[in-house]
């Protein structure tokens, strides 16, 4: 069995009954539609995957697409905990630094780092298996689970990180080209989650644990080290 490091501590576990059932349907949702697709997915297999009663999905969720989009929002209170702190904080040096003239290019590469550092650690963590099944169906055929993930958890984490890329090529961070910098970036990163069976086979891996994943963060380490201003594509 794969064994894969988990940066983050378990969520604080629900105690009601009602509270218990709704996370259970939840985690099997996000599971069972990233597998099978909301077309073919069955509110019965879903109630079975949870380990709940039929009639609890339109208790709590008035339904099959309720419990979809309540799974999306869950994924985003999942994913922030992850990632919120240490965007929040960059997001408030960014603001503390424009207030005193902006971030140096120096600054703005160390603090890109950390951000960086830290969606790896998102990536290769044992919860992210789930989630990515789930939001690359989204990607493919995007619905309104889409918009709630790329609100909550994409866009923001996509605009900080879009500063910090703007100010160490020396471009405003609308440009088209920031913007198709910051995701070849991160799309990097995304690989080792995404492509994980190319990259075990590729590298002769067997899993991606403590050592492995040293190596994904100093290779993604480099890859902001030589970010650098080129030719921009009009």
């Amino acid at each position: 069995m794969d064994r894969e490091i988990d940066p983050s501590p378990p969520p604080e576990a629900p105690t009601d009954r009602g509270d218990i059932t709704r996370q259970k349907l939840l985690d099997a949702a996000i599971d069972v539609f990233g597998r099978q697709g909301y077309d073919g997915t069955t509110t019965r297999r879903l109630a079975q995957a949870a380990g709940v009663n039929l009639q609890a999905i339109p208790y709590y969720f008035g339904g099959k697409e309720g419990l979809y989009v309540a799974a999306a929002e869950h994924l985003v209170v999942r994913i922030s905990a992850h990632v919120a702190a240490k965007r929040e904080r960059l997001r408030g040096r960014i603001a503390e630094a424009d207030r005193a003239g902006g971030l140096s290019v120096g600054e703005a590469r160390a603090l890109l780092a950390e951000l960086a550092d830290t969606v790896v650690g998102l990536f290769i963590s044992r919860d992210s298996e789930a989630w990515a099944r789930f939001i690359i169906r989204e990607q493919m055929a995007p619905t309104e689970a889409f918009r709630r993930i790329q609100g909550g958890v994409m866009q923001p984490m996509m605009e900080v990180a879009g500063r910090l890329v703007a100010t160490v090529l020396g471009e405003t961070p609308d440009s088209p080209h920031v913007r198709l910098r910051t995701l070849a970036l991160f799309g990097s990163i995304l690989m080792f989650r995404t492509g994980r069976a190319t990259v075990l086979a590729r590298l002769g891996w067997e899993e991606i644990g403590p050592r492995e994943a040293d190596a994904v963060r100093a290779l993604v380490g480099e890859l902001v080290a030589t970010l650098s201003p080129g030719e921009v594509v009009p």
